[in-house]
C-alpha cells in the first residue's frame, strides 16, 4: 500500500473576520480533526507532507498547498457557482440545528440533524468532483474541509 499525502497545517483567511462562536467552534474542529487524520494528494507531488491556505478571492475558493518547509506546491481555484445552493441550504440547517439545541427535544435535534449530515455529504462529494484530477483527498477529508469552506462563507 503507498502511502498518502497528508495535510500538516491549515490557514483560513483571516481577513474575512470572526463568526459566531457555533461557527468558530467548527471551524476549529474540522482543522483539528483535518490535522489529526487526512488524506491530501496534490497530483503529481502524492505522497507529502503540505500545508494548505483556503481563502476567498473574486468570489473563488483558493487552495494554496505548500509543503512542510513552506515552498510552493500548487494553487487551485475553484468557481464557487456549484457550491452556493448547497453552501445555502447547510447555512439554513444549520442555523435550525443550533436553535434546536437549545430548546427542542432529542427526537426534534436527531431529524435536523440527519437532514444536516446529508447535506453535508453532498457538499463534501461536489467538492471531491471539483478537485477531481487535482487533488485527490478522502471522504472524511472532503468532508472536514467542506466545513472550513462554509466556515469562509459564514464569515464573509
Amino acid at each position: 500500500m503507498s502511502e498518502h499525502g497528508r495535510l500538516v497545517a491549515i490557514d483560513l483567511d483571516e481577513t474575512i473576520g470572526r463568526a459566531t462562536s457555533d461557527i468558530e467552534h467548527e471551524r476549529a474542529v474540522a482543522i483539528f480533526d483535518l490535522i489529526e487524520e487526512n488524506s491530501f494528494d496534490p497530483v503529481g507531488a502524492e505522497g507529502g507532507r503540505f500545508k494548505l491556505r483556503l481563502l476567498l478571492a473574486d468570489k473563488r475558493l483558493v487552495f494554496e498547498i505548500t509543503d512542510e518547509a513552506g515552498g510552493a506546491v500548487a494553487t487551485h481555484i475553484l468557481s464557487l457557482t456549484p457550491f452556493r445552493r448547497i453552501i445555502r441550504d447547510y447555512f439554513l440547517i444549520c442555523d435550525s440545528y443550533y436553535a434546536a439545541i437549545r430548546s427542542a427535544t432529542p427526537s426534534q435535534i436527531e431529524a435536523i440533524d440527519m437532514g444536516r449530515r446529508g447535506v453535508h455529504n453532498d457538499g463534501s462529494q461536489l467538492l471531491r468532483e471539483r478537485l477531481a484530477g487535482k487533488i485527490s483527498i478522502d471522504q472524511d477529508t472532503a468532508r472536514r474541509l467542506f466545513t472550513l469552506i462554509c466556515a469562509l462563507h459564514w464569515r464573509n
